[in-house]
């Protein structure tokens, strides 16, 4: 039996074992490949303390080198699901089970995808889920963002203080957001709205350097078919958070809740990162969960004992 096992190899889950093993713990990650975290995805990063510029693959490299040398513990498989016996915690992989007296879910979200062509091919090359991320590489330049929810609006107001225009295209008629995010919208002059309008493909070049430069639209009452140029597009058609495989308290969409002390509904249960019901889903608010997490399991394993 381990102390403790977390699910999820990104970010918070790296964290939390570097905190785990510091702690004395006896901590194994599980992640389903060696490719973890979303950060892996992003080509620059220049918001993250300590590091002006990096790409994620590197700054996913340091964590892993951290945690190694810390003494983590790390195993590739799929988990299939979660349970509680007792004061253990059975956790169901396509290896085997495990146990540990507590668990720490740090499995991550996934952005939901147009799934138009082109998309795929330039992520980090103009495509992005994550203005707060990428928006100042697109200084001056035009953008496009996809969605009508709050986070679309969000982020198209954040755009508009950095490039010289946003397009903001949604498929339906009106828009989901706050009254008071399309008020401020309305009143931003680079910001320009685009409804009952759906994106056909993400179009650029793709030799030399990728990058974006136009998209195929479709306005679905003339079913007239226009081209936009644009640099880059950013995509807010919701998030996907990976938690199917457990059963605690969630939220409508899935996340899963917490308190402060990122412990769920289930007692020597904890969640950290992008599959918590989190106000940011950022990189620095991953890896702050993954230590609360784990100081929190120390805690509780000490009331074990």
């Amino acid at each position: 039996m381990y102390d403790l096992i977390i699910i999820g190899g990104g970010p918070a889950g790296l964290a939390a074992g570097i905190y785990a093993v510091r702690s004395g713990l006896d901590t194994l990650i599980l992640e389903r490949s060696e490719i973890s975290g979303q950060i892996s995805m992003a080509d620059i990063v220049e918001n993250y303390p300590g590091f002006p510029s990096i790409t994620g693959v590197e700054l996913m490299e340091k964590y892993r080198t951290h945690a190694q040398e810390a003494g983590v513990k790390t195993k590739i498989t799929e988990v299939i699901s979660v349970r509680t016996e007792g004061a253990k915690k059975i956790v169901s992989t396509d290896s085997g089970d495990l146990e540990a007296k507590a668990l720490i879910i740090a499995t991550g979200a996934n952005p939901k995808h147009l799934g138009v062509p082109g998309e795929k091919e330039f992520i980090s090359k103009g495509v992005s889920y994550c203005a707060i991320c990428d928006g100042p590489f697109f200084k001056n330049k035009t953008v496009v963002v996809v969605g009508g929810g709050n986070s679309a609006v969000t982020d198209a107001l954040f755009l508009s203080k950095i490039a010289q225009k946003v397009y903001l295209i949604h498929r339906r008629d009106r828009l989901r957001a706050a009254k008071i995010l399309q008020d401020r919208m309305s009143a931003t002059p680079n910001i320009e709205l685009i409804l009952n309008t759906l994106v056909l493909e993400i179009a650029g070049s793709k030799e030399g350097v990728k990058k974006v430069e136009k998209i195929i639209l479709q306005d679905l009452n003339s079913k007239e078919i226009r081209e936009l140029y644009t640099n880059g597009i950013f995509i807010y058609v919701g998030i996907h958070p990976n938690t199917e495989f457990i059963n605690v308290q969630k939220n409508s969409e899935g996340f899963i809740k917490t308190d402060r002390w990122m412990e769920t509904s289930e007692k020597g249960i904890y969640a950290a990162g992008d599959c918590s019901d989190t106000l940011i889903w950022q990189l620095v608010a991953a890896v702050r969960d993954g230590a609360i997490a784990a100081t929190a399991a120390n805690e509780y394993i000490e009331t074990l004992k």
